[in-house]
This record gives C-alpha cells, structure tokens and sequence, in this order.
C-alpha cells in the first residue's frame, strides 16, 4: 500500500522545493540537477522502480516541518529528482491552444499607373489602372485623397467610393503644390495607397491652338438641297481658345447657321440646307497672339433647269435633227447629260431616244412614214432629271410622196425541158387470148404530149388498146391480142422543148390446144 504513495510524495516534493528560503544554502546543488534532468529516461524509470521505502519516511514528515527540513531534504534529492520529473514526461500533453478565426478576406494591391491626363487653374484629371492582385473579396471602388504638400491632413476628393479608374477633382487653390493618392477598397479595408512620385501645382499649361481637319473636308463637301450638315471640327489649345467662324469673309447667318464649341471641338450644324448656304467657311481658334485657322468648301446642289431653245433643224427620209442650248440654271453642279424622248402627235406616247446624250445637237432616226413627230428634252445633273423638258416648238412631218417603191427585178429562170425517156420499152411475147401491157416512163416540162403507135400507125383512137399515164409512167394495154396484134410499137412523147421516142416489139404465140399436143 505504501509504494503507490510514493509518486505522490514525488511530485509534492518539486512543489515545495521552489521557496527562496530553502535553497540559499545549496545553491550549486540544486543548479547541477537541472542540466542532469534532460538525459534518457532509463535513470528516471529505474529510480522510481528502486527507490527505497526509508526515502518515503523522510519524505513523511517534510510537510510537516518548516523550510530547514525541506533543506535537508534537498541532498537526498539528487538521486531523487530524476524520479520526480519522470513523471510529468509520461502524463497528457496539453491541450493546444484555439485557433484564431481567419479574416474575411485581404485588401487589394495599391492601384498601378496613377498619372495626371489633365490639369488646369482648379481642377486636375487623374487616372490609373486596376490592382495587379484584387484579393479574395470583390472590388468595392477606389477612394481618392489629396493635400497640400508638406502636410499629412489627406482630404478627401469626393463622397464614398468611384468605380471609374479616373476622376476630376475641382475647386482646387490656383497655384498650389498639391499631392494626390489613390486606394482600392473591397471588404477587408483599403489597400495600401498609390501616391503620385511629386507634388503637382495647380494651373494651367499652356498649349499652342491648333486644328485637326478631318480628311473628309479637305475638300469640297457636295450637299444636295435639304440634306442635314454636321461638322465636327476637333482641335486643341490651353487655356480653351477663343473660336470664330466666318463665310466667305462675313459673319454667319445665327437663323441659318448654329455653332456649338467645347474644349476640344467645334461643331457647324444647319437642319435644312438652301442652295445659298454654298461658300468657303474658315473657322480660327485663338489662344491670346497665337491662332490657326482652317477652310472648309460646301457645295449645295440641286436639280438643274429644263434646256433651252429646242428646235427641229432638219427634216429627210425618216430622220430629224434636233438642236438646243444648255440649261440656264445647271443646280450649281456639272451638267452630266441630256435626255432626248419622242412623241407621235395622234397617241402622245413618249420615247426614249437618247440617254445621258453630251451634245447639244442630235439626229433621230427610224421614223416612221406618214407620222408627225414633236420632241422634248431634259437636263441631267448629279442630283437627277430636271424637274420640266424643253419641248419642241414645231413638229416633223415624215412625208409620203416622192418616194416610190421599186421592186427588185429578177431573171425567171427556166425551168423547160425536152422529152426524155427514163425507161425504155421492152420487147416481149405473149399468149394470144390474154391480156398485155407494154410500159415505160417519160419526164419533161412541159407536160409532153404522148402518142402510140403500131408500126407506125396511130393506134391513139384504136377500142382494142387503152393508154394510161400516172406521175409520167406510161402503160398501153392490148386487149385480148391475136396473133396479128404482133408488130413493132412505139411511143412518142413531144412538148415545146423537143420530142423523144422509144419502141419494142411484140410477139404474139397461138394457143396451144389438146388436140395440136395430141398429134
């Protein structure tokens, strides 16, 4: 029962040895423990398994006695220390500390690139770039501080927060050396500030005037009547230059013409534009003794007046010249051509004729016999037709008599031929009793006449033949010949052109009978 009690004298004991009264004796011995104290636990262990009970009889009666006993005690306690730190090394670590909760997020990177874009007698325009690293958390906006230089009394620029990345700041002292910064802000505070490198001092820069003409007025703007014109004219100059603008050396018409100016531009505007808004404007911008000056030409254009003086020159066959003179009023533009159109005087139907003609004189052909014709002409321009022709005061009559017509005479050609025949006649033999026929074929022009005969005898009116002809193919048929219808026929065809024959012969065989076989 008694050696369990012994680690709780142990650790009693390094509780009580602390007092100052106690140790002034011993000073060396209790300093030499200490460095022993770190050395494998192996002594520790085998001191505490070892330690004798009589220790623990001394240890009994230590609480009872005052700080001298506790110092006697203190020798025996080389041997003993060992066992009393032991035990601190085998108990529970610690519990280790909370930790601590994290921030809500990091504040920006200062912004980048601040510089002065603008300056005058009290206001100054600054600019800059985003944070290189927002952080975390969302960009709120920036926040802009200025002061005078040698002072630490920032002053805000304006209200709350920007989320532009350049700002104006007015109502600044004319001719103070003023510094400015610049902070980003989003939910865990300000970021560190962007400061200009040195103090700015508040006034106004002097700049040469001078105008930047647009190239597309350079030259001559071409303006049809009624259109809009809007001309923007930027230019430069510190302090903002005085601006002038004139037309042809005089004034502007303020009911026709509205000027509008700012620092950096100067605008021309007329809502309708009139033919006599035409001219030179010069426009000057001045700054104290030193100015520039600028031209622009406008060219109002419009429709151009009908041509002049149309007549009808000439008048032969079927054609007509025409002749006039260019418009008096050509819509301050370039006569670009002339239309030319006809009418017939019964129907009033016009015709083109010519269109975008250069000259002032035409001819028009192709008309038609017996018709009277009367013209008109219009002019055009860039802008279009003009809006009424010039008609002809007289008409052109194209006339019927003193012409006639003379048909071409041709050569009839010949078409006449004599008779010939195509195919002959061919001599045959034929059976008395039965019918033959003898045929050949003719062709001339005209018509041959044609004519049978048996040796040489006209057989034309002759019951006992019959003669036929169909597309110039010739038969003769002999009806039921004998054998004294044998002989020599031929036929002969004749027209006005000549006359032609042909001719066979004919035999013709009895009819053998029964009884001629028999014998």
């Amino acid at each position: 029962m008694t050696k369990p009690m012994l680690p709780k004298t142990a650790e009693k004991k390094p509780a009580e040895a602390p007092p100052a009264d106690a140790v002034p004796d011993v000073p060396a011995e209790t300093k030499e423990p200490e460095p022993e104290a770190p050395p494998p636990q192996e002594p520790a262990q085998e001191a505490s398994a070892e330690a004798p009970a009589p220790p623990a009889e001394d240890a009994t009666p230590a609480p009872s006695e005052d700080g001298a006993s506790t110092g006697e005690a203190a020798p025996p306690g080389e041997e003993g220390a060992p066992s009393a730190e032991a035990p601190p090394e085998e108990s529970a670590p610690p519990p280790e500390p909370e930790p601590e909760p994290k921030p809500v997020g990091t504040p920006t990177s200062e912004p980048i690139g601040l510089c002065v874009d603008d300056i005058s007698d009290t206001t100054i325009s600054l600019k800059w770039r985003t944070p290189e690293r927002i952080g975390s958390a969302e960009l709120e906006g920036y926040g802009v501080e200025y002061c005078k230089e040698g002072s630490d009394e920032w002053v805000p620029a304006f209200t709350g927060l920007t989320e532009r990345t350049s700002v104006i700041i007015r109502d600044l002292p004319t001719g103070e050396k003023m510094q400015f910064r610049v902070r980003a802000y989003n939910m865990a505070g300000p970021s560190p500030p962007a400061t200009l490198q040195q103090a700015v001092t508040i006034r106004e820069i002097m700049q040469r005037p001078k105008i930047w003409l647009p190239r597309n007025l350079r030259q001559t703007l071409i303006k049809k009547v009624g259109e809009t014109i809007n001309l923007v004219i930027p230019f430069q100059g510190k302090p903002r230059p005085q601006v002038t603008w004139t037309k042809n050396d005089e004034p502007l018409d303020p009911k026709q013409v509205s000027i509008r100016n700012s620092d950096t531009d100067t605008i021309l505007f007329i809502r309708r534009s009139e033919r006599k808004d035409s001219g030179k404007y010069e426009v000057q911008v001045q700054i104290e003794n030193v100015e520039d000056r600028a031209n622009v030409t406008i060219q109002i254009v419009d429709l151009p007046g009908p041509p002049q003086n149309l007549k009808v020159v000439d008048v032969w066959g079927f054609n007509v010249a025409l002749e006039w003179k260019p418009p008096k009023d050509t819509g301050n533009c370039e006569i670009t051509g002339y239309t030319i159109q006809k009418a017939d005087k019964k129907t009033m139907e016009w015709y083109n004729v010519y269109e975008l003609y250069r000259r002032t004189n035409c001819v028009v052909s192709d008309l038609i016999m017996g018709n009277e014709y009367v013209f008109r002409v219009y002019a055009t321009n860039m802008v279009g037709l003009s809006p009424e022709p010039c008609l002809s005061k007289d008409s052109a009559y194209i006339q019927k008599t003193g012409i006639v017509y003379k048909p071409p005479s041709y050569k009839d050609h010949d078409f006449s031929e004599a008779p010939k025949f195509t195919h002959p006649l061919i001599s045959r033999s034929v059976i008395a009793g039965y019918n033959a026929t003898l045929s050949c074929s003719v062709r001339g022009i005209p018509k041959p006449k044609i004519t049978w005969y048996k040796n040489k005898m006209d057989i034309t009116n002759e019951a006992k033949y019959r003669m036929f002809s169909n597309q110039g193919v010739l038969t003769l048929e002999i009806r039921k010949p004998c054998p004294f219808d044998g002989g020599v026929y031929m036929c002969k065809a004749v027209n006005d052109s000549g006359e032609d024959i042909v001719e066979c012969k004919l035999e013709v065989r009895p009819q053998v009978t029964k009884e001629d076989i028999k014998k």
